[in-house]
């Protein structure tokens, strides 16, 4: 394989003091999952094992994904933007539509797991897929894997999920024992143990579905978060709030971003503000707060099940020799109103009652949390999935490597992005980026190692980009500039340093820092496939129902 050189050093090269022994590394990712869920981001939820692996390695608080789960996926997997990739919108086969939205392609990047086979790691694939099924894990690089290759179905249904290759016995589960996250999780760590067999280094992508609607978890979780969430998603955020603020989560002193809104979208026609909590009737109190406490269940339990994870490696004497990072595809999910959905993604909605409320979560429902819950997983930051302010593209991020980090439970604010973890894999593996990959001409990387973090040193300041449906974002050093489709592409400019609440733009007082942010956001799209999402979906969405509405002239 041919190597290719580049000017930034640390980028491709081991230069970071670790044991000769190649490292395991294992990337999780969760779905859907809010800025401040977890117990060690500020949030009520029972996240125990995730809360003790901060406290014994490092929160990463301005971790950028690319706002939705397709393109944040291809950005992980191939250390470049979703478009670069042929994923700017989501995973379907589009071979009609332009480059950057065709579909992910095979034939001009690599994966992660490509690049850590050919240097002799073990590379295992668990949950999530999607970034579409013209190739299956296997086909990119993988050896073994399991989960569900497309984007969302039942956890209680063990027909739609995945075991690879065709020729691998599949594990059995008795009659209501199978469970995803539990199952996923199995998988896991068989694939652990086989690479401890092996006397391999590990690569392992544990991308657990949830917890991405459908809502489904055991009543008996359920059940106990009841009483948490009749409070109510007003009572909640302001809690949270002082749990972040107490923390020190949030570089600088940001104001609390207001109680949100339900924003324009392809279901819903105008904005509107999110109601108070207190003006909602007792019915729909107790629906809403019962689709909360499944939400919470669902993270309560891939936590528990992270556990054994990390109890396996300690098991197998490999933990102090594991880089652990634990990440979300995107911000919390406010599709599409505040009253969440049934039966199917879309607007429409069943206030459960009585006897309802029990069997919400179990085998056969579909349900997700809406717009307010959102509003209240995402504290303190503005707007949700989909968007490229701070609550669509931002991640908790936990980074977890034996006595390797150098501020054990510290906070790091330096921004970094999904495309580093490519880099980041290669320096711990010593290995390099590929030029040329089966005779393919290979897209230079975007990212860059984090490393630097880990190690307590400053990352060298560069541009980060975001674009999804429309909604752009490119930040460099504090300073960021970023729009929404629904506030009709009006550029916005924020000092994130003291500001990453997005609540005061500085955009009329700084026009020169407007125009030089928005010339390298336009020079970046250009040569990235970037195209005016509006315009684009008008030109090439069959069967739409109605076209939207396009602002600018260019992207």
């Amino acid at each position: 394989m041919k190597k290719a050189t580049f000017l930034l050093s640390a980028l491709v090269t081991g230069t970071f003091s670790f044991a000769q022994e190649k490292p395991n590394i294992i990337v999780i990712l969760a779905d859907d999952l809010g800025f401040s869920d977890l117990g060690c981001f500020g949030g009520e939820i029972n996240t125990p094992n995730l809360d003790k692996l901060s406290e014994n390695g490092l929160r990463i608080t301005q971790m950028y994904n690319s706002a939705r789960s397709c393109p944040s996926r291809a950005c992980l997997l191939t250390g470049l933007y979703p478009h670069q990739a042929g994923l700017g919108h989501m995973d379907g086969k589009s071979p009609e539509w332009p480059r950057g939205y065709a579909g992910m392609r095979s034939n001009d990047n690599v994966t992660i797991a490509e690049v850590m086979k050919d240097a002799g790691y073990f590379t295992a694939m668990a949950g999530k897929w999607h970034v579409g099924k013209a190739k299956t894990p296997i086909d990119r690089g993988f050896d073994e894997y399991y989960g569900l290759l497309g984007g969302f179905d039942s956890f209680w249904n063990p027909d739609v999920y995945t075991r690879l290759p065709e020729d691998r016995t599949s594990r059995t589960y008795k009659e209501d024992e199978f469970y995803a996250t539990n199952v996923i999780t199995d998988y896991a760590i068989d694939f652990i143990n086989q690479a401890n067999d092996k006397k391999q280094p590990l690569f392992l992508y544990l991308a657990y579905n949830a917890p991405h609607f459908p809502l489904q978890a055991p009543k008996e979780v359920t059940d106990k978060y009841m009483e948490t969430y009749m409070q109510g998603w007003d009572q909640i955020r302001d809690e949270r709030w002082k749990r972040i603020a107490k923390m020190g989560i949030m570089q600088g002193n940001p104001d609390l971003s207001p109680r949100g809104m339900v924003t324009e979208s392809f279901h819903v026609d105008e904005n509107y503000p999110l109601p108070a909590w207190n003006s909602l009737t007792s019915d729909q109190q107790k629906d809403l707060a019962r689709r909360m406490a499944i939400f919470a269940a669902m993270v309560d339990i891939m936590d528990e099940n992270i556990g054994k994870v990390i109890r396996t490696l300690k098991d197998n004497n490999q933990f102090e020799n594991t880089f652990i990072i634990f990440m979300s595809d995107n911000g919390a999910c406010a599709e599409w109103h505040e009253f969440g959905f049934d039966f199917r993604t879309g607007v429409k909605y069943h206030t459960h009652v009585g006897q309802e409320l029990d069997s919400m979560g179990l085998k056969g429902t579909y349900h997700h949390y809406g717009t307010g819950w959102a509003n209240a997983c995402n504290t303190p930051l503005n707007l949700y999935k989909h968007f490229a302010h701070e609550g669509g593209i931002s991640t908790p991020c936990i980074v977890s490597w034996g006595n390797k980090i150098k501020d054990k439970g510290g906070i790091d604010y330096q921004p970094c992005h999904f495309s580093d973890i490519m880099a980041t894999c290669i320096e711990l593996a010593g290995t390099t980026y590929p030029e040329t990959y089966k005779g393919n001409k290979i897209t230079p990387i975007a990212g860059i190692s984090i490393l630097p973090v880990v190690k307590g040193e400053k990352m060298p300041e560069r541009y980060i980009y975001a674009e999804h449906e429309g909604n752009r974002m490119v930040r460099q050093g504090n300073w960021k500039l970023v729009s929404a489709h629904f506030n009709k592409d009006q550029w916005e400019l924020y000092n994130i340093a003291v500001d990453r609440t997005e609540q005061h733009n500085l955009a009329p007082q700084y026009p020169e820092k407007v125009k030089d942010l928005t010339k390298a956001y336009f020079e970046w799209a250009d040569k990235s496939d970037v195209i005016y999402f509006p315009k684009l979906y008008n030109k090439y969405a069959k069967g739409r129902k109605a076209d939207l509405k396009e602002y600018e002239e260019k992207h």
